[in-house]
């Protein structure tokens, strides 16, 4: 049950990414628009869950480094991965640009916050 949740969490992170930016779009009817977000949302979790703790482990000493500012961009790297695995699906989903993709995972990352704070059984 708590997978459900963090996926349906996820989605509703990328859709309202998708919804605040430009260059991130979902394509199709609004029925097709969930379930393109459910699936991206699957794959940004399979993303976050094995390649993320990889590169966040390759590059701790830069991320002391940078006092934790090299996460961001890490963020926007696993964001950027997943457009283009759900690009390679055929998946209506797509993120385009740096900037972009930076924003796009603030946001996700800040709503996320948001609604597992909200969803927690705490």
């Amino acid at each position: 049950m708590n997978f459900l949740i963090r996926v349906l969490v996820n989605a509703c992170a990328l859709g309202v990414a998708a919804w605040l930016f430009d260059d991130i779009g979902v394509a199709g009817s609004t029925g097709e628009q969930v379930v393109t977000l459910l699936g991206v949302a699957l794959i940004f979790g399979v993303v976050n869950a094995i390649v993320a703790p990889i590169v966040k482990l390759l590059s701790l000493p830069f991320i002391i480094l940078t006092l934790g500012l090299l996460l961001l961009f890490i963020n926007a790297a696993m964001l950027w991965l997943t457009s283009r695995i759900a690009e390679a699906l055929g998946l209506g989903w797509h993120a385009h640009g740096f900037w972009t993709t930076v924003g796009a995972a603030i946001v996700i990352s800040v709503v996320s916050t948001i609604l597992n704070a909200v969803l927690s059984d705490d």
